[in-house]
């Protein structure tokens, strides 16, 4: 299918500011099943843009401000081909079926840093409450383990809209029984990581979340990698594989280093308003009529810079 992707960010001060280097990443990574068509990045206020890559080949925009403003805004606007794709067709390397298993030393040595945890005063607390889905001394289907702990986390923890800015700690999520997209995400990467496992951060857009009333949106999921496979993305918020309605922009070891958009001001503290977000995604594969019932949008307050 042929999307149009049409994401803007507004930021709102009470009087004008100075804003700092800003990191924007809104480019999706292309692959075999998405390709880009075109691209726009608009930008306000007065600025220059230095496109570069990541450790992890993310498409990053370094936006550097050259006059103050009382407003930010950020606009991207991007018309892609998205193929369809069954989340299960893929096969296992046959030591790789059964859990636990080890990773082949150079596979190993290459995940070293994403098999590490991103919040090492919490592996405690996350063993434990993994303790109901394995056991040292255990086996298991190592997918079906995947599985079990990715729609545990849809069906128990409840799902919440934050305006705060951040990640929650994976104590937190547990202690809460509660959190956003990316907290459920960053619980899902810190457990397979106490399972030895390759795990990464991804954020992007969803096309649409179906019965839990998430609309086109940006959003925030895992991805695992398997041997045979290779990183396979799992979205505890939905309780699924990933799918064709999923749209990966970015991807990172830490959950604080996928945001969208990041950055600073200088000013009080005090000046800062509000931040609003809208996504529209619209298939425009589809005549002009049907596409526009599948415009879909959504606001989210959220605080990123």
């Amino acid at each position: 299918m042929k999307l149009r992707i049409q994401h803007r960010t507004t930021y709102r001060y009470a009087e004008k500011v100075m804003f700092g280097p800003h990191r924007m990443m809104v480019r999706p990574r292309e692959g075999h099943d998405i390709h880009i068509e075109s691209s726009v990045l608009e930008v306000t206020p007065a600025h220059w843009i230095d496109w570069i890559r990541d450790v992890y080949g993310n498409s990053i925009a370094v936006v550097n401000f050259s006059e103050r403003a009382s407003e930010l805004m950020v606009f991207s606007d991007l018309v892609l081909n998205h193929f369809e794709s069954n989340p299960f067709n893929f096969h296992l390397e046959a030591g790789a079926v059964g859990y636990p298993f080890a990773y082949d030393p150079e596979t190993a040595l290459q995940l070293n840093a994403l098999i590490q945890q991103a919040y090492p005063a919490d592996a405690g607390r996350v063993r434990e409450w993994l303790g109901q889905f394995w056991r040292e001394g255990q086996t298991t289907d190592t997918l079906s383990l995947l599985q079990q702990i990715n729609g545990h986390i849809y069906r128990t923890f409840k799902y919440q809209v934050r305006n705060e800015e951040g990640v929650q700690t994976p104590t937190k999520t547990l202690e809460t029984n509660s959190g956003s997209c990316r907290d459920f995400a960053t619980l899902f990467i810190e457990a397979c990581r106490c399972l030895g496992l390759g795990a990464r951060f991804v954020s992007g857009y969803i096309l649409s979340g179906g019965a839990t009333g998430i609309g086109a949106s940006t959003h925030a999921w895992a991805e695992i990698y398997l041997p045979g496979a290779g990183w396979k993305g799992f979205d505890p918020t939905l309780g699924l594989l990933t799918t064709s309605q999923h749209v990966t922009v970015a991807v990172s070891r830490h959950p604080e280093n996928a945001m969208p958009i990041s950055g600073s001001f200088t000013g009080p503290p005090s000046a800062f308003l509000h931040v609003e977000v809208n996504v529209r995604v619209a298939d425009i594969g589809l005549t002009q009529s049907q596409a526009g019932t599948t415009l879909q949008q959504t606001q989210v307050a959220r605080v990123i810079a």
